[in-house]
């Protein structure tokens, strides 16, 4: 199998423990991963619903940067939308630095309509406002002084006294399943992140590298300084002993998990994401792995043949699972999945 590499994926859903102990316990989790084998930390961001205790992800990035020293960090990706493009700006800065240049720049315009609705976006202007917020992003984070003046934003020769770390900028990512902006994000060589059935994601991935390779030549592509971008997959993950004990223990977490991302559909009356993230939908469509060391192995194998994709993200904390539960469940991936795989590292832990 060709070079595949392995990240983690974040919501930081409440579950049952203290909040002040889920932030702990979390940043000891990846103390942990820091060390097994894994290249990356993607955190989302969601407001108002206990699917997000992370709403401000650079806050808790720049913790996570203080406790580890080689996994790279990032939004996956910063709401454009929600932010004046200058404040976006400063902390992309900040933290690139914070983080000693691992600082990975993910980026959307959000999935939710009633979380942009709480600050007052409307969802269908917000893919315009993402646009024009990374094209100032892009400017500020490129020149020593910003102008520009567009339909939402605009300013007029603001200094830039911040500069990313890593230059141009930190490599940008794109986690998206809609077809238009797959190949947006084959265009600009984005990396991009996508979710659903392997045969969907198949379809995604081919679409994104033929897309890749008729614009490689492009002058002017945003992510044109990442050679080798990834193009991956998100899927949750539960490996135990057993078999048995991973069924049981999956499905009394997800159902926990299940309430946590639909409460606000839910509220709203709205239960489309029913079909995509309820039980049946999520070992149907295999967006959720779980098993024994040797079962996860063979579901990433077949994953990775059916999907094409070199990037594989792991949640391996969701829902009520125990930080106990979450760090065996990770140890046992990082020692028994991923030496599997050509071209990773084995773990040190």
């Amino acid at each position: 199998m060709d070079q595949v590499e392995f990240g983690l994926f974040d919501w930081i859903d409440r579950g049952k423990t203290p909040l002040h102990e889920l932030y702990e316990e979390r940043l000891r989790l990846l103390e942990v991963a820091d060390s097994a084998g894994f290249v990356g930390y993607h955190l989302a961001e969601h407001h108002f619903t206990p699917l997000g205790m992370a709403p401000s992800p650079a806050l808790f990035l720049s913790a996570a940067a203080q406790r580890t020293k080689r996994i790279r960090l990032g939004p996956l990706g910063y709401l454009l939308p929600l932010y004046n493009p200058l404040r976006i700006i400063e902390e992309v800065c900040m933290l690139d630095h914070i983080s000693n240049g691992r600082l990975d720049l993910g980026f959307g315009r959000g999935v939710s309509p009633y979380e942009l609705a709480y600050f007052g976006i409307d969802v269908g202007e917000s893919r315009s406002i993402m646009d024009e917020s990374l094209a100032v992003l892009i400017e500020g984070l490129t020149h020593k002084r910003l102008n520009h003046q567009g339909k939402y934003f605009q300013y007029d020769d603001v200094p830039m006294e911040l500069q990313p770390l890593q230059q141009p900028y930190p490599p940008l990512w794109y986690p998206t399943r809609a077809l238009d902006s797959i190949k947006q994000a084959g265009q600009q060589g984005y990396n991009c992140v996508t979710i659903g059935p392997a045969d969907q994601v198949r379809q995604n991935v081919e679409i994104y590298w033929d897309t890749w390779h008729a614009h490689q030549p492009d002058q002017g592509r945003l992510n044109v300084h990442v050679s080798e971008p990834k193009v991956g997959v998100m899927r949750q993950v539960l490996v135990a002993d057993t078999d048995e004990e991973a069924l049981e223990t999956a499905q009394a977490a997800h159902g926990d998990w299940f309430h946590s991302i639909t409460k606000l559909w839910h509220a709203n009356g709205d239960h489309g994401p029913d079909g995509h993230f309820g039980w049946e939908a999520s070992v149907r469509d295999q967006s959720i792995i779980f098993g024994s060391p040797g079962k996860v192995k063979e579901q990433v194998e077949q994953l990775l043949e059916e999907t094409g994709c070199n990037y594989l993200i792991c949640a391996f904390a969701w829902g009520t699972l125990t930080y106990e539960q979450s760090l065996h469940s990770m140890g046992m991936f990082a020692k028994k999945v991923i030496p599997s795989f050509a071209g990773t590292k084995a773990p040190i832990l």
